[in-house]
């Protein structure tokens, strides 16, 4: 198994990282479909971690753990953020070196 990280782009809607009033309710409804798919993700054994910078200005990140790039690439590209056109991503291969339990 490998990891990879996939950080999400706003492209030209900066704004949804800083302003709660700048989500449509079709985008609340790609929200609920991303987080519901991570969640799925994470029952599934894939997603590894998953949350966004607290600040509007430092990254949200998805940490998957599959078979192959081609996995990792599929996987992200059919995050509801990125195949709604939402958001778009890039992905890293990633070696998690230390991590320990996180408190909720």
């Amino acid at each position: 198994m490998a990891q990879f990280i996939y950080q999400f782009l706003p492209d030209e809607r900066a704004d949804l990282a800083t302003n709660p009033q700048a989500w449509s309710a079709s985008d609340e409804v790609v929200a609920a479909e991303h987080f519901a798919y991570l969640q799925q993700g994470l029952a599934d054994g894939v997603v590894v971690l998953a949350g966004r910078a607290q600040d509007g200005i430092g990254p949200a990140i998805v940490i998957i753990e599959v078979d192959t790039a081609e996995v990792a690439e599929a996987f992200m590209m059919s995050d509801p953020f990125v195949s709604s056109g939402l958001f778009e991503a890039n992905l890293h291969r990633y070696q998690i070196a230390l991590s320990r339990p996180v408190s909720p």
